[in-house]
């Protein structure tokens, strides 16, 4: 059989060094093969081009991304040039040497991460909406976006307050206590043994979300400094969840966060949010136990600090719920019941249900015992409400009265407000002692304001530390007028009630230092500009002359106090009880002749609002004492005799009955016709009571 044509074998390997270089032409063919595939390729693409082809999907054609072209310049690569050739070369030496090439993640913009971290907290928080106890894990993976240091700080801040808005839904209305070993080792259903595993993982994840909370607000050494804007979220976000649930599980941790945060002296904006948060936990408090555990540890707080505090921390105490329903009155006439809604038109009659004898009775007998357990509920609430509050009150006055004693003058005056609005829960054991300290406290007060104590100083050569010292000797001679108004109310406060008053004999406590002192007073309070001062709504711009330290100092003084109240509403809170308590019997003659003469002359310095307030006040005298202090308004019904003196700082020495009301001829001619008005109506009450 005859061969066919012989097939022309072509060499596709290079000839090995040493061979023979006589070859055929045939032979070396391949050479113009190999430089056709050396030969840079041309790329015809335009950039950014997408060559791909639409895909058919169920919703419709769907044009797939455009390749990148990091992608395009690995394939040009693969193809094969020199260069290429000694990268792999060295890529093959840097894997055998063992070191592997780092890929570069992608860095995503930051609007696209917030935009991705809002679409995954939506879908967890919508899972965990839909079934807790399914998705009870997803909290987990809201905690590791915050724990991660690459994360976003606005990406931290959505997760923290997803997972407080979420754990405000998800958290029952009572406490969760740890399972013991005989709970983990008893035989239940599996509804319970599932409830129970969710109650835990509840639990052990909200307490690494408060844990997280209190980390990012004083973060330890190893952790690093926290960004001041995330710190202040974190604060934001436990003042939200003691408010949302103050009845669960880790209360004291947030509490502890907001106590630390009390215990600077800096004021600012989370400074503002813990105070008002603690305020508003104080007067939403039922039973009084978060109550007692807060003042624990501020009182804890206070003593560890040696009560270099903020003196709003102790304004916080006046918003308590201290045994409050007792001095309120009930009425004697009728009982108050809840009004039951008046059915409109007819109401139908309902099908009675025909039941035996024996069902009757059942049902009688479980009526009685839900009753019985209803009071028995009710009575155990109102014993532990009063436990509390006694634990608290006892605590509130341990640090009133530890102040008093320490006389520390920025904390007098919130605490004598605390005293003299909590002053009827004040044993009377205590009422001698308290007396004594508050007339020490006056005397000090008027010796302050007269220069001789307090932060008046030799001051300098210099005129800028002059206009400095002027406006400190101001401010405290203000905040010495204010204690002195504070400590009356107070003493007043003390045997307002019945029971007091009763005692008051026995116990030898008389007023007469206190109603003296404000005798003395009114002339100077008539005469100071700030009557009607009030920090929080006064619009007063402040002294140009002064330097930016006065400014502060003045600042920080007048803004200390929360429940400010103008020096004339104290000094209206004191003659209440001097010139109309009946609590010690009528007050005598010579006593409302003096004061009701010396308010008629204060009247005329006063401010128009004083001025009517003060004249509301007379009106009042002279409607219940009327016939005993006619005589000043009428000359010709004169029982004094000798010449009555207006500066005697005695109220027996002034003489009173020898003088007369003359001020009421000017009151007619007041500019406010509200004023004129009011005088005109004493004249009248006083000329009906001869």
């Amino acid at each position: 059989m005859a061969r066919g044509p012989e097939v022309k074998r072509r060499r596709l390997s290079p000839p090995v060094d040493g061979e023979d270089s006589s070859r055929s032409k045939a032979d070396q063919e391949w050479d113009v093969e190999q430089d056709y595939e050396r030969r840079p390729r041309k790329n015809t693409k335009k950039a950014g081009e997408n060559a791909r082809l639409p895909i058919k999907t169920s919703e419709g054609f769907v044009q797939p991304e455009a390749q990148p072209e990091d992608q395009g310049e690995e394939t040009d690569s693969f193809l094969g040039t020199d260069d290429d050739d000694d990268e792999e070369e060295d890529g093959s030496e840097g894997e055998e040497d063992g070191e592997e090439p780092e890929e570069e993640a992608p860095k995503i913009p930051l609007k696209v991460q917030i935009l991705q971290a809002k679409e995954e907290l939506a879908k967890m928080a919508t899972l965990i909406n839909e079934d807790p106890e399914e998705h009870i894990s997803l909290f987990k993976t809201m905690a590791e976006m915050v724990s991660k240091k690459s994360t976003p700080i606005t990406v931290k801040k959505l997760a923290l307050a997803s997972q407080a808005a979420l754990y405000k839904d998800v958290i029952p209305g009572y406490r969760i206590r740890p399972l013991s070993e005989e709970d983990q080792s008893g035989r239940v259903s599996k509804e319970v043994r599932k409830l129970r595993d969710f109650e835990q993982s509840l639990v052990s994840g909200y307490r690494a979300y408060v844990q997280k909370l209190a980390t990012l607000v004083k973060p330890s050494k190893a952790d690093g400094p926290t960004d001041a804007g995330l710190r202040s979220f974190a604060i934001s976000m436990a003042c939200t969840m003691l408010l949302a649930v103050p009845h669960f599980n880790f209360r004291s941790e947030l509490l502890k966060i907001l106590v630390n945060r009390l215990a600077r002296r800096q004021l600012d904006a989370d400074y503002v949010k813990c105070r008002e948060t603690m305020e508003e936990v104080f007067a939403k408090d039922d039973d009084g136990t978060v109550s007692l555990e807060a003042v624990r540890l501020l009182a804890k707080m206070l003593k560890a600090r040696d009560f270099h505090i903020h003196p709003s921390v102790l304004d916080t105490f006046l918003h308590l719920r201290l045994l409050g329903e007792f001095h309120l009155k009930a009425s004697r006439d009728r009982v108050d019941r809840e009004e039951e809604e008046t059915p409109q038109g007819k109401k139908q009659k309902q099908k009675r249900e025909f039941r035996t004898k024996r069902e009757r009775k059942i049902q009688k007998e479980r009526k009685e015992v839900e009753k019985d357990m209803r009071q028995a509920d009710a009575v155990v609430s109102h014993e532990q409400r009063d436990k509390n509050q006694a634990e608290t009150l006892k605590l509130v006055f341990g640090l009133y009265f530890r102040i008093l004693k320490l006389r520390i003058p920025a904390l007098m005056g919130p605490v004598l407000e605390g005293l003299a609005k909590y002053a009827h829960l004040i044993n009377q054991d205590f009422f001698g002692d308290l007396l004594e300290a508050l007339k020490d406290l006056i005397n000090h007060a008027e010796r302050e304001e007269m220069g001789v104590e307090g932060d008046q100083e030799v001051a300098n050569d210099e005129d800028d530390e002059d206009e400095d010292s002027g406006t400190i000797a101001e401010s405290a001679a203000r905040d010495a007028r204010r204690r002195t108004l504070l400590c009356t109310v107070t003493a007043f406060a003390l045997l307002e009630g019945q029971e007091a008053s009763k005692a008051a004999a026995g116990l030898h406590l008389d007023l007469n230092f206190f109603i003296k002192h404000l005798y003395r007073s009114l002339y100077s309070l008539s005469m100071n500009p700030e009557v009607e001062y009030n920090p929080e709504t006064a619009l007063r711009l402040p002294d140009p002359n002064s330097s930016v330290e006065g400014k502060e100092l003045s600042q920080s003084r007048s803004r200390n106090k929360v429940n400010f109240q103008t020096p004339m509403v104290l000094l209206l809170r004191c003659l209440q009880p001097t010139l109309l308590s009946r609590a010690h019997g009528n007050p005598p003659p010579s006593r409302l002749a003096s004061f009701s003469k010396r308010l008629m002359t204060t009247s005329l310095q006063l401010p128009e609002k004083s001025a009517l307030a003060t004249l509301a006040l007379m009106n009042q005298v002279s409607k219940y004492h009327g016939r005993r202090i006619s005589s000043l308004w009428h000359t010709e019904e004169r029982k004094g005799d000798g010449v009555f003196n207006a500066f005697a700082a005695d109220i027996e020495a002034t003489n009173v009955f020898a003088g007369s009301v003359w001020e009421g001829e000017l009151l007619r001619l007041h500019y406010c016709p509200q004023v004129r008005e009011s005088a005109i109506e004493i004249e009248k009450m006083m000329s009906s009571s001869k």
